[in-house]
């Protein structure tokens, strides 16, 4: 690596817009679910949720933040770069404050996961092959869980062509976006087609993965471990929404909740709003409601799993990604000088 210190990446900000508009569609859910079910029972149900279920629920996302952490901490170990386990969970929770608050289907917080581990004495080469095999990773993994969901659709007899179209148009964005990217680093294009530009931290993305490395970032091995971990995200969130079920006192069968999960967080990727502001909690309730849920139940667990998974660490991400995305340059220790 040369010694000259990189142009510093610029940092994606999240339109007002796609704010205002999330917002907008959860007030039109709340009238829409409180004028169909039993406003009385929803507040009890939302009031009178078991705490131990709820510190369940706490523990399930912590958990999270770990595996996102393991995620760069494995990718990193066979270059020498390998840093603390514990240093890193800090950055999975800057991660998902950037991919929550710009959506992007996972881009915008590529160049937060960059130059965190630059900060943290990486060398940037290193630091881009963890990311690319982060990237790689995680649509990898969604794409297993919403292959399983639709199994487990189509196992009961409830997958309808929507929800197929929906799969399709997701696989295109999981598979497009990556090979997009890399297709355009093996060209040098240093300037994105007009349709890529258009996905919020793309650009700075393209600018990251041409740094990376020649020699390849993804191993068999490593694959099946990254992309365990990244699928392990997955589970916890959806072991998440059925401990919020059963701290509402209506215990659910676990393919019916994780099918529920993946589906909402399916259709809030593609809508392309804010943290899914609406489109995850309509979709996420409606799923539940179909599948014999009480609307006010299946409102309450949401509800209160979106508290736990995105409200709750909505802070301390936003404190946390944006001392990971100061501008500093790149630290000269041992493993940054090392190439």
């Amino acid at each position: 690596m040369s010694g000259e210190p990189p142009t510093p990446l610029p940092t994606p900000r999240p339109p007002w817009w796609g704010w205002a508009a999330g917002a907008a569609l959860l007030a039109v859910l709340a009238t829409v679910v409180l004028r169909r079910a039993e406003g009385a029972r929803f507040a009890a149900l939302a009031q009178q949720a078991q705490p131990l279920w709820l510190a369940a629920g706490l523990l399930l996302q912590a958990a999270t933040y770990g595996c996102a952490a393991a995620v760069w901490n494995r990718a990193l170990r066979p270059i020498g770069s390998a840093l603390p386990l514990a240093g890193l969970v800090p950055l999975g929770l800057a991660k998902l404050f950037a991919d929550q608050a710009l959506p992007s289907a996972g881009l915008s917080g590529t160049v937060l996961v960059v130059r965190a581990l630059r900060r943290r004495g990486v060398a940037r080469g290193d630091a881009v092959a963890a990311m690319l095999a982060g990237l790689i990773s995680f649509y990898a993994a969604y794409a297993l869980a919403v292959t399983t969901a639709l199994a487990v659709l189509w196992w009961r007899g409830e997958l309808h062509p929507l929800l197929l179209a929906a799969a399709t148009l997701f696989a295109a964005v999981a598979a497009g976006v990556p090979l997009a990217l890399w297709w355009l680093r093996e060209r040098a294009q240093p300037q994105p087609p007009a349709w890529l530009r258009r996905v919020p931290g793309a650009r700075q993305a393209l600018a990251a993965i041409a740094e990376a490395p020649r020699e390849g970032v993804f191993g068999p091995r490593l694959a099946a471990e990254t992309v365990g971990l990244q699928l392990g995200v997955f589970l916890l969130d959806a072991a998440t929404l059925a401990a919020m079920l059963r701290a509402v006192a209506t215990p659910v069968a676990p393919d019916v909740v994780f099918a529920s999960f993946v589906v909402a967080s399916l259709v809030a990727t593609l809508a392309w709003v804010p943290g899914g502001l609406g489109t995850f909690e309509g979709t996420c309730i409606g799923m539940l409601h179909v599948h014999g849920v009480p609307l006010e139940a299946a409102a309450a667990a949401t509800l209160l799993l979106r508290g736990l998974s995105f409200w709750l660490p909505m802070a301390p991400g936003l404190w946390v990604a944006r001392r990971e995305m100061r501008a500093e340059p790149e630290p000269p220790t041992a493993l940054a000088q090392r190439r």
